[in-house]
């Protein structure tokens, strides 16, 4: 690839090889090799920015799961050599709460849950980052609540007023990421047509594009197969936030001969927690969801879809209208 070091023969062989460097080679300062200097890396708890936070944060969870082993699940990708590439990785990471840490006292709790990283790369370098990780899935493995984690976050940051807030819609974005253009007609505007549909309340939507034999890993670590129960997990979150406004942020997929069609969206739902649902009474606190999924297409629709949002963040902005 144009840019990049010859030992990487592609842009999935780059985005998987530099992460075995740095978490199980435990090559952490390559960070700085491979993370551009001012990189702004988001997610649903905030943003950090530049390559020394990137390796000060990942110090940190190597501390905490020293054993931490990082399966690379998939690399959905766009883009080429002229204009840089983006990648949107999925990975299945398992691990042991060894150390006392963010989590709390270490548990000895052995752990797998999932993160996605959609990462633009461009010249050997990763320069901007969005972030989603199973925080509900980490909790719940460690005989934790995701509700009262947040509270608990909240009181060690200070309280409401001095506590961090989580990634919203007045967040500063930053980076100089411009998502190349693609046509209309692909396995990505497919997957996000329908995803359009589903927060559109649209009662066909997941009868006509979703496999029988669909099989969904929902955030919390929790998975569920057929339709049925495919509705009533995207109905019980739109019940919670009626009001809420559903929007497209990225789009990956790979349509390839020799594999699935797969696509890889970044969404955000924006609005109020007006509603019932998975997150208590109507609270009416003002909400950002940001949100990653994955979908593997096969000869009668979606056959396996990786939903990832943090519970975790989700509750903190109720919590912080609340108390």
């Amino acid at each position: 690839m144009k840019g990049f070091a010859k030992q990487f023969k592609d842009l999935p062989d780059y985005i998987l090889k530099i992460t075995y460097q740095i978490w199980e080679n435990k090559d952490v300062e390559s960070i700085m090799q491979y993370y551009a200097e001012n990189i702004p890396v988001r997610s649903p708890s905030g943003v950090i920015y530049g390559s020394e936070a990137v390796v000060k944060a990942t110090k940190a969870t190597q501390q905490e799961f020293p054993n931490r082993q990082l399966f690379g699940e998939d690399v959905i990708w766009i883009g080429n050599e002229e204009n840089g590439f983006l990648s949107s990785h999925r990975i299945l990471s398992k691990a042991t709460h060894q150390n006392d840490g963010i989590y709390g006292p270490a548990t000895g709790k052995k752990l797998a849950y999932r993160v996605i990283a959609d990462c633009a790369c461009r010249n050997n370098q990763v320069y901007d980052e969005w972030l989603v990780r199973d925080q509900g899935a980490v909790i719940r493995q460690i005989d934790l609540d995701p509700k009262k984690y947040a509270g608990k976050l909240i009181q060690e940051e200070g309280g409401i007023d001095k506590c961090s807030k989580p990634f919203n819609e007045n967040t500063p974005v930053g980076g100089d990421y411009n998502p190349p253009i693609i046509s209309k007609e692909n396995t990505g505007t497919r997957y996000a047509e329908i995803l359009k549909k589903i927060f559109d309340k649209d009662s066909k939507v997941v009868e006509e594009n979703y496999d029988r034999a669909i099989q969904q890993e929902q955030p919390g670590g929790f998975t569920a197969h057929g339709k049925e129960e495919v509705n009533y997990f995207w109905n019980t979150l739109i019940s919670a936030f009626p009001d809420a406004k559903f929007s497209i942020e990225h789009i990956s997929f790979i349509d390839e001969k020799d594999q699935a069609k797969k696509s890889a969206i970044r969404w955000a739902l924006i609005g109020t927690h007006s509603g019932n649902g998975n997150f208590g009474n109507p609270s009416n606190a003002p909400v950002y969801i940001m949100g990653i999924s994955h979908a593997e297409f096969g000869p009668r629709g979606i056959k396996n879809e990786w939903i990832l949002f943090d519970e975790t963040m989700i509750w903190k902005q109720i919590l912080m209208k609340t108390g």
